[in-house]
């Protein structure tokens, strides 16, 4: 893991802003480079990475929001809602190191080495029995995280495909033609890492129809589009996390859970939407997974403080950290 930076104490002391008579998440989280038995359930990594929004035609800019996320996350309070001791604050992977490339092929070349780095450190917290808090870079990483979890498994659980639910404007469900950030699921599942795939919240108007056609098609996929939650109002949000839970649930196979904050209105993102879901649903869907399902890891992706088109947002970060947090109590509870 080449491109992969631990983080240490003096990181740590740099970004918790102490107060008297407090205690912050950031003073009791572990910070060890080691991955044991003796890590806590929850192990931390960022990935700063944009290449596979490239290499899908998109705008720049999903690996920006790693840094944001810590500063906010590392302030939350530490209190008996949540702990700190229950997490361990691995590092971020560092992909900016690549040459840069704009031929698409090449870009998307790219992204598999991304692919490879990312499923390697995946699949040893995986082995250990943790769970993976796996935090920005592209939806492209959905295919390294479906790998990763895939090969740590094989020891201890008796398949080791995984199900997996996203929480998702887009299917990133389109051909193989080279790895990039749309078509992370269909690579997964084609390659036998990836048994049951359901999507909450896709927006129709942006499924292209052979795209449609294939998910409507396949057995194993589960799909539930925003404009049936909300303009035909066939059933409530809350009814297409419970199908989506139900499509996916297994006592044979661990569940991956992707979240693309593109999703959630005007949250910057590459493709940010003006009309989406409230952030309180993408905060209920976290917290009912980890809380209902057997949950193999966390991936929340596509987020952006700064994007190449000269957009920002900082409060992205803090958004994170509340994602995370609702993931881990849900988890716990």
């Amino acid at each position: 893991m080449q491109n992969f930076h631990p983080f240490s104490a003096s990181d740590l002391h740099s970004r918790v802003r102490i107060r008297a008579h407090e205690t912050k998440l950031g003073q009791r989280v572990v910070v060890r480079h080691e991955l044991d038995e003796k890590s806590p359930l929850f192990v931390l990594f960022g990935v700063k990475e944009d290449l596979g929004v490239k290499a899908n035609y998109g705008v720049g800019g999903a690996g920006s929001a790693w840094e944001s996320f810590l500063d906010a996350f590392l302030n939350i309070q530490d209190t008996p809602f949540l702990r700190g001791a229950d997490i361990q604050v691995l590092g971020h992977f560092d992909f900016s190191t690549f040459e840069p490339q704009i031929e698409i092929n090449s870009l998307r070349q790219q992204v598999e080495r991304v692919d490879a780095e990312v499923a390697a450190l995946v699949s040893r917290i995986v082995s250990l029995g943790k769970i993976p808090l796996i935090i920005g870079g592209s939806h492209a990483g959905a295919y390294a995280n479906l790998l990763g979890t895939t090969t740590g498994l094989r020891k201890h659980w008796p398949k080791t495909s995984v199900n997996c639910i996203n929480l998702d404007a887009h299917s990133d469900y389109r051909i193989v033609e080279g790895r990039h950030s749309g078509n992370g699921f269909r690579y997964a599942q084609e390659e036998g890492f990836l048994h049951k795939y359901a999507i909450v919240g896709l927006h129709e108007n942006y499924t292209p129809e052979n795209v449609l056609q294939d998910l409507e098609a396949h057995p194993r996929i589960h799909f539930s589009t925003w404009e049936d939650i909300f303009l035909r109002e066939k059933f409530s949000f809350a009814a297409a996390v419970d199908q989506a839970i139900s499509f996916t649930q297994s006592h044979e196979r661990l569940l991956g859970v992707e979240l693309d904050v593109d999703c959630i209105e005007n949250v910057l993102s590459s493709a940010m939407t003006p009309t989406g879901l409230p952030t309180q649903q993408a905060r209920y869907f976290l917290y009912q997974t980890a809380q209902r399902c057997n949950v193999a890891y966390l991936h929340i992706c596509e987020a952006a403080t700064v994007l190449e088109n000269g957009l920002q947002n900082r409060s992205t970060g803090k958004l994170l950290s509340y994602l995370v947090s609702d993931f881990v109590k849900g988890k716990l509870s």
